[in-house]
């Protein structure tokens, strides 16, 4: 059974691992979310970045930025982010989820999907700098879009989140050891997306 088409309370698909996801819908409400969406699309320094997948090197389907401490440097599909220093939009929407997330984040990549095309494949945040069981919080403004999840080993174990506007979804536990997640291209119109997910580099 496919349980990606299958959405059951809160956009949720039935039996969701609350172990790994945990997920709050409007945590920033209309007014807010929209003024952070314009003011992180018109201010940020997006780039657009080549990385490697599956042994190919291809420019990723979506904008990205890294925000955070000083020296906390990110490397993943063969780039390395050094940070930008925190904005005061940055610093407000952080200090908002740290309380639900139960951490302190010391950085935050943030990802411009401009429409249905912009994505991100399958894969899991298991890289060295965010340790063995991450917290990693993401908050999205603008679009909604679906966030799939799958179990490494079996596949069939497949579940989905409705990622809305506002909304915070907070992956901990063994989620990047055991699962991967993406956001897949949509043949539907899209409008823009950024979302934002907070992390603690090592």
């Amino acid at each position: 059974m496919d349980q990606l088409s299958m959405f059951g309370e809160g956009g949720k698909s039935e039996g969701l691992p609350q172990d790994v996801l945990a997920y709050t819908p409007a945590l920033f409400n209309a007014h807010e979310s929209s003024t952070f969406l314009g003011a992180l699309i018109a201010d940020t320094p997006w780039e657009q970045r080549v990385v490697k997948m599956y042994g190919k090197e291809m420019l990723t389907p979506r904008l990205t930025a890294w925000y955070g401490d000083e020296n906390k440097n990110y490397a993943y599909t063969g780039n390395r982010f050094h940070p930008l220093p925190w904005t005061p939009a940055l610093l407000a929407i952080k200090e908002r989820i740290e309380p639900l997330s139960g951490v302190r984040f010391n950085s935050v990549l943030l990802n411009y999907y401009r429409d249905g095309n912009d994505s991100v494949a399958w894969h899991a945040d298991d890289e060295t700098e965010l340790g063995k069981q991450p917290v990693i919080a993401s908050v999205s403004f603008g679009q909604m879009r679906r966030f799939d999840i799958r179990h490494k080993i079996n596949h069939d174990r497949k579940y989905s989140v409705r990622l809305e506007n506002g909304s915070l979804l907070l992956m901990k536990g063994d989620l990047q050891q055991h699962w991967e997640h993406r956001v897949a291209k949509s043949t539907t119109p899209m409008k823009a997306r950024v979302n934002l997910t907070f992390r603690i580099i090592q």
